[in-house]
C-alpha cells in the first residue's frame, strides 16, 4: 500500500468513489495514515475516508463547525458517517455537534487516550500529569505542530516556560519504525525531558472502527 505524503494527509481529503451502502469516515488528518493502514489490513472496503486538516488542532474551537460542514457535504452520498475525532480540546462541543447531526464519534478526550485505550489512559494519566505525549504523527510533524507553533524555533529560551513542569516525553507508537523511535528520542532531548516508549498500536481506534 502506498500512502499519501504527510501534506496530502493533513491538507486534503482522501475519498474513493462513494455509493449507496457505504460508510464515510470523517477523520482528523493526524489519523489518516493509521486509518488507511487499518482499512488495508482488515479489508474494510465498505469504508471511505476523508480528512479535515490536522492543523485544526491548533484551533480546536473550529473543529465542530468544520465537522458540521463536512457532514452536510457528504451526507447524501453515504448511508452512515462516523467522525474519527475524540473531543480534541473542543470542550464537549464536538460531541454536541455530532449529537445534533445524528452521527457517532470516537470516545475519549484525545488521540493519546484512545490509542492507549481510554480505560487504561484514565488510570495512568492520574499519575502522569508531568508527561508530554507524542504519537507517530506528532513525531513526524514535531516541528510543524510543536516546535514552530510554540515559537521555540525563534526563541528556544521559552522551552523552560512551556515544559518546565514536565519530566518525561511518552512516545505512543502505532507502528514499529526505528526511524520514528530515534526521532522521538531526539524530540525528548530537544525538550529536555526523559524518554519513555509505549507501543500502543491503534488501541480503541481499531476497536471502534471494527464495529462499523
Amino acid at each position: 500500500m502506498t500512502l499519501p505524503s504527510d501534506t496530502d494527509l493533513t491538507e486534503t481529503g482522501y475519498v474513493t468513489a462513494s455509493k449507496s451502502g457505504r460508510i464515510l469516515l470523517l477523520a482528523c488528518g493526524a489519523l489518516a495514515r493509521e486509518i488507511l493502514a487499518l482499512k488495508e489490513a482488515n479489508g474494510w472496503d465498505h469504508m471511505d475516508l476523508t480528512c479535515l486538516p490536522a492543523k485544526l488542532h491548533l484551533y480546536p474551537e473550529k473543529i465542530p463547525e468544520a465537522v458540521r460542514e463536512a457532514v452536510h457535504k457528504h451526507r447524501a452520498d453515504y448511508d452512515d458517517i462516523f467522525v474519527a475525532y475524540a473531543d480534541c480540546g473542543t470542550g464537549g462541543l464536538l460531541q454536541v455537534a455530532c449529537d445534533e447531526l445524528g452521527v457517532e464519534m470516537v470516545e475519549g478526550p484525545h488521540c493519546y487516550s484512545f490509542f492507549e485505550g481510554n480505560d487504561t489512559f484514565a488510570k495512568t494519566s492520574e499519575d502522569e500529569f508531568d508527561a508530554f505525549y507524542l504519537t507517530d504523527f506528532l513525531t513526524r510533524q514535531f516541528d510543524a505542530f510543536v516546535w514552530k507553533p510554540m515559537g521555540l524555533d525563534r526563541h528556544p529560551e521559552l522551552r523552560d516556560m512551556y515544559f518546565g513542569n514536565y519530566t518525561k516525553l511518552v512516545y505512543q507508537s502505532q507502528t514499529d519504525d526505528p526511524e520514528l523511535m530515534a526521532k522521538a528520542r531526539e524530540c525528548a532531548e530537544r525538550l529536555g525531558l526523559a524518554f519513555e516508549h509505549r507501543h500502543t498500536g491503534y488501541g480503541d481506534l481499531k476497536t471502534v472502527l471494527s464495529t462499523l
